[in-house]
Order: structure tokens, then C-alpha cells, then sequence
């Protein structure tokens, strides 16, 4: 797969998750939290892969596209604010719905901008195997990319390939942490539905023991 290949699969993985939020209803604040969660990651990794691999690869090409690549990490810097609020914010705040709301209209945005725009004067200067190449590093560069917003951290190289580094490891630990607390979570959980079935049960026993006793009357001496 070519670079503008795979940047536009990963656009319509995101459009994919927007629309799903789009569809859930007002109250679906678990299934909101999830679909947050993966456009926090797919987010994160595309800006990383995007500015540690791609964008430089642009600018080396010559100053013709200079100012379309400094756009575009402008646009990025404001999405990953816009993710790091979310990332840490309760579905049930007054809110989230209106912030993912402002990131999809920007993230939508900056997809048009790029696809229309920017992706076909790449093409006029990368010959095929250019990106075919581009687009085998951008795939090698997820594995190892941030999966948390870092606004403040460079987005330029050398800087942002050590920080994407130093990040992507502290990332992976915070991730590991989180599933840990929402296993423990659910074990929580699962016990206490169990003891307040056990409980229902027992009322119900109960209740239905009393019935029988009051329908058979006082027993007969």
C-alpha cells in the first residue's frame, strides 16, 4: 500500500468511528466512552506517523508545499488539544458530546484538506515506488507510535522522533494501567451482581415461602 493509501484508510477508520458516535444515543454514555477511546488512539497514531515520517518526507521534496505542511501541523496541534481533553473526560460532563462535536468538524476538515489538496500535489512528486516505500515506513512507524494526545511534545524532527519514542513507552504503560483498572472494575462489578442476584433470590424464596404458608391457613391440631 502506497502512503496516500494508507493515510486515507486511516481517515475512513476515523470517519467510520464519527459516525457510530454520531448514530449512539443520548444516553449511550458507555458505548461513547469506548468510541472516544479508539479515536484518541487511531487519532494519535496518525498525527505520529504523519509528522515523524510523512510530512518530513514532503518538505524534503523542495518549499512547494511548505506552508501546506505547516497547516497542517497547526490543524494537528489543535486536534491533539482537543484529544487530550477528551481523553480524560467523564461522558457524563456537560461537555464531551459538544467537544467531540468541535473535533469532528476539525478533523473532518483537515481531512478534505488534505485529500483534496494536499495528497494530489504529493503524488506529482513521488514517483510510485516512492511511496510505495513512504507507505512501508509509515506502517513501521505505527508500531512504535504514541497512542495518547502530547500537544506540547515537538512535532518536528529530530526532536519529535525521540519524544514519539519517550512517549510511545510511557503510553504503553498508561494503557496496560487502564486496562488493568477497568478488569478490575469489571470483576467489581460482576460480584456485585452476583451477591445482589443471590439477595433477589433469597427475597423471592422468601416471599413465595410466605405465600404458600398464608394460602394452606393455620395448621390443624
Amino acid at each position: 500500500m502506497d502512503a496516500l493509501a494508507l493515510l486515507k484508510a486511516d481517515h475512513k477508520t476515523v470517519e467510520q468511528l464519527f459516525r457510530k458516535f454520531e448514530k449512539a444515543g443520548d444516553h449511550a454514555r458507555t458505548q461513547k466512552r469506548k468510541l472516544v477511546d479508539e479515536l484518541v488512539r487511531a487519532l494519535s497514531i496518525h498525527a505520529a506517523i504523519e509528522e515523524q515520517v510523512f510530512y518530513p518526507a514532503v518538505r524534503a521534496r523542495g518549499d512547494m508545499l511548505v506552508s501546506d505542511v505547516l497547516r497542517s501541523l497547526e490543524e494537528h496541534h489543535v486536534l491533539k488539544l482537543l484529544l487530550a481533553e477528551l481523553d480524560g473526560m467523564s461522558p457524563e460532563a456537560e461537555r464531551f458530546d459538544a467537544k467531540v462535536q468541535v473535533l469532528m468538524e476539525a478533523t473532518r476538515a483537515h481531512v478534505v484538506e488534505e485529500e483534496q489538496y494536499l495528497f494530489p500535489e504529493v503524488r506529482k512528486l513521488f514517483r510510485p515506488q516512492e511511496l510505495r516505500s513512504l507507505g512501508m515506513q509509515l506502517e513501521q512507524a505505527k508500531g512504535s507510535a504514541p497512542t495518547h494526545p502530547h500537544p506540547s511534545a515537538p512535532d518536528t524532527p529530530p526532536a519529535n522522533l525521540v519524544a514519539g519514542a519517550v512517549t510511545a513507552v510511557m503510553d504503553l504503560g498508561r494503557d496496560a494501567l487502564r486496562a488493568a483498572r477497568r478488569k478490575a472494575g469489571l470483576k467489581v462489578r460482576e460480584a456485585r451482581d452476583a451477591t445482589l442476584s443471590r439477595q433477589r433470590t433469597a427475597r423471592q424464596r422468601e416471599t413465595a415461602r410466605a405465600s404458600f404458608e398464608v394460602d394452606q391457613g393455620p395448621a390443624l391440631h
